[in-house]
């Protein structure tokens, strides 16, 4: 199983210590949301992409890709009946594929619930065609990139647009492209009346992505989920992909986090014999 970390976990700390630290903990990825390196995406020169990408390496770890998508930016929706704020949004999704590709990832996890909740008289249905509309303009770079964008559903603590994995699903088949799946994330499915693990089965051929943490929205081992069964799951289903660590309670600080979020899974893992 392999172990990423998301970097925002680290607010106030270098690229450079916030690498070196993780993989000191043990971890092999780091997760990038893109408002940690600029306001906007295009905003993060070539040269500090190369830069980026060239530390990561130097500290063993591997880029795996960017979440957080559209957080604190500016005129961008996913589900906005405006054509042109649409269309501006697949733009500015090019411009996160060509990002995360020359920083050297390969996976985009879409959740950013702030820009895709339901506007005012904008149903459910409505939004899901739009963020369909919107999402397969980007597909064909997505394909040559080789990037995998993972949608994520989110609980209704974050927001009532694709709240469940069911949802992720089918928007997913609106897309229809293999670079389009799954990505399911603890937190929220600790709020879906189906039991994680059933979860987990039921979209095992769909996820390309998966987020360890806690509904008390701090890392993995650090609340009253039990991850013994979850990762029995994971091996269940033969999932290969990355096992990334995010978290949303910064308090314990970026040392406790990143070090017992891993130091709890490594013991799961030993625990059920993986």
């Amino acid at each position: 199983m392999k172990f990423a970390i998301c970097n925002e976990t680290f607010p106030d700390w270098s690229f450079e210590k916030a690498c070196t630290f993780a993989r000191e903990c043990g971890y092999t990825g780091l997760e990038i949301a893109p408002f940690t390196l600029a306001k906007y995406a295009t905003d993060v020169p070539a040269n500090r992409r190369l830069e980026l990408k060239k530390i990561a390496a130097d500290s063993g770890l591997e880029i795996i890709g960017l979440h957080w998508l559209l957080a604190q930016t500016e005129g961008f929706y996913l589900t906005s009946p405006e054509l042109a704020v649409r269309q501006r949004t697949a733009d500015y999704f090019k411009a996160l594929i060509h990002l995360c590709s020359e920083l050297g990832g390969h996976v985009m996890v879409l959740g950013s619930p702030k820009q895709r909740n339901l506007l005012p008289g904008v149903s459910h249905d409505d939004a899901m065609a739009y963020a369909a509309e919107t999402l397969r303009q980007v597909v064909p770079l997505l394909e040559e990139r080789g990037i995998t964008l993972a949608l994520e559903p989110l609980g209704p603590e974050e927001g009532d647009f694709l709240r469940t994995a069911d949802l992720g699903a089918q928007l997913m088949r609106l897309i229809d492209s293999p670079n389009c799946r799954l990505h399911l994330d603890v937190k929220a499915m600790s709020s879906e009346p189906t039991p994680i693990c059933d979860i987990l089965r039921n979209h095992a051929a769909n996820m390309a992505h998966f987020h360890a943490n806690d509904p008390n929205r701090r890392g993995p081992g650090m609340g009253d989920v039990d991850f013994r069964p979850i990762f029995k799951t994971l091996r269940e289903i033969n999932y290969t992909g990355w096992v990334s660590v995010e978290v949303f309670d910064y308090s314990p600080g970026p040392e406790r986090l990143a070090l017992e979020s891993i130091q709890y899974m490594q013991r799961v893992l030993a625990e059920i014999g993986a």
